[in-house]
């Protein structure tokens, strides 16, 4: 089975600014974390795809206009708490197996080392229905 694995940061734009100040070794700590964590999920072969996604500054919402035009914000907005920072897909045997991999990327580490135990939502990732539907 699929499961999408999403990186939910908490906070604001000052949240982030402050996570991305922190001093270069643990910014390289974290980095490598990752690394290690991705390589880990490709031998194991549960690895279907990851990326981190651009900074929140960077993104923008869009809604289709009354005459179908695109409708574009700049997003998420500051009243958002949080916000998709990035993603694995793994397939793995079991929801169980999805949750133990999610448990392990919530430890990154972040500033001083100290795990982050960033939320990680786990989502099975939905086939097709049948063609007879």
């Amino acid at each position: 089975m699929k499961y999408m694995l999403m990186m939910n940061q908490k906070g604001t734009q000052a949240d982030w600014d402050e996570f991305m100040s922190m001093p270069a070794e643990d910014v390289n700590r974290h980095m490598e974390f990752m690394r290690r964590f991705g390589e880990e999920l490709t031998e194991s072969g549960e690895l279907v795809s990851a990326e981190g996604l651009a900074a929140p500054d960077q993104a923008k919402i869009v809604r289709a206009g009354p005459d179908g035009a695109p409708a574009v914000t700049d997003g998420p907005f500051a009243e958002a708490k949080e916000w998709l920072a990035g993603y694995w897909i793994v397939d793995c045997e079991s929801p169980e197996r999805a949750i133990e991999i999610a448990a392990k990327a919530s430890t990154a580490p972040g500033r001083g080392g100290a795990p982050l135990n960033m939320p990680i939502e786990v989502r099975e990732v939905m086939s097709a229905p049948a063609e007879d539907i």
